[in-house]
C-alpha cells in the first residue's frame, strides 16, 4: 500500500541506550541492536512506506539520538519529555529540525515504580502544555490502569492521546475488565488506539487467533477504523509471530472492512494523528 504507515516501531543501540529488560535467554530474537537499515528491511517485507519510531526508555538522551536519524523511512519520533517539568523549556532546547521530527511524547507508565504516575499534579501540568505544542501523548499502560487513564484523559480534552497496544490487551487476565476499560476510554473523543503489541497472541493455534479476533473486534466496535492505527511493535514483535506474520494477521482481521476503512487503519489515522506524511 502506497503511503502505509507503521505507527509503532523501536530502534536501539545498546552501547548508547541500554535495554536492561531484554533477557538474552528468553529474548534471543531481539538481543541485538536495531538501526534504520534493519527498519527499512522490515518495512519492505511488510509493505509499509514509513514508520513512527517510539522511545523505549525514559531518557532525553535517547530521544535526542532518535531525532538525529535522518532517514526517509522514519516519518517521525515519539520521544520522552520530563512531564513533571515544563515541556516547553525542553522543546526549546531542541534544534528546529529535531523539533520538527518530534511528533509525540511517551512515558513508560506501565513500568513506572509509581502506578499512579498519571495522577500526579506535576504530570497533569505537563500534559496540559502538550496541546500548545501540538504534540500527542502515547499511553502505554497496564489494562488495570485504564480507569485511571480515562480520568487523566478527561482532564485534558485539548490533548490528543493514543493508547498503545490496545491498553495492554495481550496481558489482561480479566478480559471483560479490559474490554470495559477500553470502551470507557474510547467514549472520549480525544483518544485513539493502536492495533499493536499483540503479535504474541498471533500463534498457530486456532484458539489464539480466535482470542485475537475478539480483542480486535472490541477495539473496532469501540473506536471505529477512523480512530485505530496499525503498529507492528517491531522488533518486539519478533518475540511473537514476527512483524511479517503480524502484518498478514492484521490484513486478515480487517479483511471484511471497506477499502476506505482498511486504509484508515493502515495509513490515514496514524498520519493524521501524528501530523506526518509517510
Amino acid at each position: 500500500m502506497t503511503g502505509a504507515l507503521d505507527a509503532h516501531v523501536h530502534l536501539w543501540d545498546r552501547a548508547m541506550d541500554p535495554q536492561p529488560w531484554i533477557d538474552p535467554a528468553t529474548m534471543a530474537a531481539i538481543d541485538r541492536d536495531f538501526g534504520p537499515g534493519d527498519l527499512a528491511s522490515m518495512l519492505d517485507a511488510t509493505g509499509m512506506a514509513a514508520a513512527v519510531v517510539v522511545q523505549s526508555s525514559n531518557s532525553a538522551a535517547e530521544t535526542r539520538r532518535l531525532l538525529a536519524h535522518r532517514n526517509a523511512r522514519i516519518a517521525g519520533v515519539v520521544g520522552w519529555l520530563d512531564l513533571s517539568a515544563d515541556p516547553r523549556a525542553q522543546l526549546d532546547r531542541l534544534d528546529p529540525e529535531a523539533r520538527r521530527r518530534l511528533v509525540g511524547v511517551r512515558h513508560l507508565v506501565h513500568l513506572d515504580p509509581d502506578p499512579e504516575w498519571l495522577a500526579r499534579p506535576a504530570v497533569h501540568a505537563g500534559l496540559g502544555r502538550l496541546a500548545e505544542a501540538d504534540l500527542g501523548f502515547d499511553l502505554v499502560v497496564r489494562w488495570w490502569q485504564l480507569p485511571l487513564t480515562r480520568t487523566t484523559v478527561r482532564a485534558h480534552p485539548d490533548v490528543r492521546f493514543v493508547v498503545d497496544h490496545l491498553g495492554g490487551a495481550a496481558e489482561a487476565d480479566d478480559v471483560a475488565g479490559w474490554a470495559e476499560g477500553l470502551r470507557d476510554l474510547a467514549r472520549l473523543p480525544n483518544v485513539w488506539a493502536k492495533i499493536s503489541g499483540l503479535a504474541g497472541m498471533a500463534g498457530p493455534e486456532p484458539a489464539g487467533t480466535d482470542n485475537l479476533r475478539r480483542v480486535v473486534d472490541v477495539a473496532l466496535e469501540a473506536f471505529g477504523p477512523g480512530r485505530l492505527m496499525y503498529g507492528s511493535d517491531w522488533p518486539v514483535a519478533e518475540l511473537g509471530a514476527g512483524a511479517v506474520a503480524w502484518r498478514a494477521v492484521v490484513a486478515e482481521l480487517v479483511g471484511e472492512l471497506s477499502p476506505a476503512e482498511r486504509e484508515a487503519i493502515l495509513s490515514v489515522t496514524g498520519s493524521s494523528f501524528y501530523r506526518v506524511v509517510p
